[in-house]
């Protein structure tokens, strides 16, 4: 089978930093081919280039064997090259039918016709599987999986043969894992070419036929996904062995820190009642949609806590807002990094040191360079945050930097409750280690954690015990020795044990 898309030694710089040095990547009609590799390793690069967001420096593409130039996004499409993107590039307001013709509604006539429009849209959808989505309803009445699905649809309406997803799962339901795995085989089937970028590595075994592996800027390797372990793939994609995923950690676990008594907020928190110890990561699980994240926004004060009672460090506490949360000794990072963990236009020093400035400040409120140099420099080396320079807008750097710089902004401050959302959401493997290891020394310095994931192995692995919620409930509780898959879908689906 021949190539669908040749990137041959493509080189890119940002300034003085080289992105891309020399990279080649292939893929071919009708296989899902993986691109993988640590955050900053190029892989969003090398897309952007092919996408024509980006344009390369050096180097030559090739559709179907002929060199094309690529100097913009509408030169790509005119290729049949779409991109999915994490944020989708979607008109809310507007129904599923307008989002999919949306480049070309009327054809150029001054009259649509809706009948029409809506007739094409239906039969699309249905050839992929989606009987269920209303052509006429908005957008943002949809599903987010759903909405997933008429990117698609946008895509292939342009006739586009070559479809690169960008982490397309970290916002998925388990259940709409399956049903997108499930679309992209239709689609493999009729001979598109999909190019796959995920951290997620069960999901590339799962689906891919072959896998390309970046590091810093390089080309490392292509192997058939069948011909490679997991072990394997890791080593060539960091460097060196990862012998223990989830670090070790003898836990101290001391006195309850925060009881939360019969939590009520908006109309996903009901009745919510946990507490969590000094010394101790405690995972929250359950079903996207069950009320973990409002729970924890309605504790910090970012939604309003319409019942219920806090219990602080053995004192009742009143939050009404995220900044007297601070005061009282709790942080949070959380699960949407791009609108509320990081400020993206500031500056990198500033995102790292903007809930530590009162410790890094005389008593007339001058900042001390000399002591906010050096926590920068600590814990930029401590997270291993790839960054030209700290001035720098956050926005220049890839997603998973991104989360380490929110997650440094918390390290720098002396709370004594962290809440972790999704810590590790679109963070590489090699980078998930490095957090890791972090939360096990905050835990071992007697900060308690608590941490909301998605990801079983992450909470079983990670976790001193878990509460697991359904629809805005707490539906049970496990220990160590009870943490397995089965028990926390059984208490995530309601499921009663016999």
């Amino acid at each position: 089978m021949s190539n669908k898309v040749e990137m041959r030694h493509i080189s890119k710089s940002f300034g003085g930093i080289k992105a891309l040095n020399d990279v080649s990547f292939s893929a071919k009609s009708g296989e899902v081919h993986a691109l993988m590799g640590e955050n900053g390793a190029g892989k969003s690069t090398l897309m952007k280039i092919l996408a024509g967001a980006y344009t390369r420096d050096a180097g030559e593409i090739l559709i179907d064997g002929n060199q094309v130039s690529i100097t913009d996004p509408k030169s790509s499409r005119a290729l049949g090259i779409s991109i999915i993107y994490q944020e989708f590039a979607l008109a809310s307001h507007l129904t599923v039918a307008e989002n999919i013709f949306i480049d070309n509604l009327g054809d150029g006539r001054r009259i649509l016709r809706w009948k029409e429009l809506y007739g094409k849209a239906r039969k699309l959808l249905d050839t992929l599987g989606f009987p269920d989505i209303d052509v006429k309803s908005r957008v943002e009445e949809l599903s987010v999986a759903y909405q997933q699905v008429v990117e698609i649809c946008k895509a292939l309406s342009r006739q586009s043969t070559v479809l690169v997803f960008d982490e397309p799962t970290a916002v998925l339901a388990s259940g709409e894992v399956s049903q997108l795995f499930k679309l992209i085989g239709s689609l493999k089937e009729q001979g598109v070419c999909i190019i796959y970028i995920s951290h997620r590595l069960e999901e590339i075994f799962a689906i891919c036929d072959r896998i390309t592996v970046m590091k810093d800027g390089c080309y490392v390797d292509t192997v058939d996904t069948k011909s490679i372990t997991e072990d394997e793939l890791v080593t060539k994609m960091i460097g060196r062995n990862l012998t223990e995923f989830f670090p070790p950690r003898n836990p101290v676990i001391g006195d309850v820190v925060l009881e939360a008594r019969g939590l009520k907020s908006g109309r996903r928190v009901k009745d919510v009642s946990f507490c969590v110890r000094s010394g101790e990561i405690l995972g929250i699980n359950g079903l996207v949609g069950a009320g973990r994240t409002e729970s924890m926004r309605a504790i910090f004060g970012a939604d309003k806590r319409e019942e219920g009672e806090l219990v602080l460090f053995g004192k009742g506490s009143h939050i009404t807002s995220p900044k007297a949360a601070v005061r009282q000794g709790i942080g949070m990072l959380p699960e949407d990094r791009k609108r509320s963990g990081v400020l993206l236009n500031l500056s990198i020093r500033y995102n790292i040191t903007l809930t530590s400035l009162k410790k890094l400040s005389n008593g007339i409120g001058w900042i001390n360079r000399k002591k906010e140099d050096a926590q920068i420099e600590e814990l930029v080396e401590k997270l291993k945050i790839k960054i030209a320079g700290v001035e720098e807008p956050v926005s220049t750097l890839s997603g998973g930097n991104q989360q380490k710089v929110a997650l440094a902004k918390w390290l720098g401050s002396e709370c004594k409750i962290l809440i972790f959302d999704e810590p590790t959401r679109g963070v590489d493997v090699g980078a998930k280690v490095e957090i890791y290891k972090i939360m096990n020394r905050l835990a071992e310095e007697g900060a308690a954690i608590i941490m909301i994931s998605s990801e079983m192995p992450e909470i079983i692995g990670m976790s001193d015990r878990v509460i697991v919620m359904r629809e805005g409930r707490v539906t049970g509780e496990l220990n160590k020795q009870e943490l397995n898959e089965e028990n926390l879908i059984k208490l995530s689906m309601g499921v009663k044990s016999k």
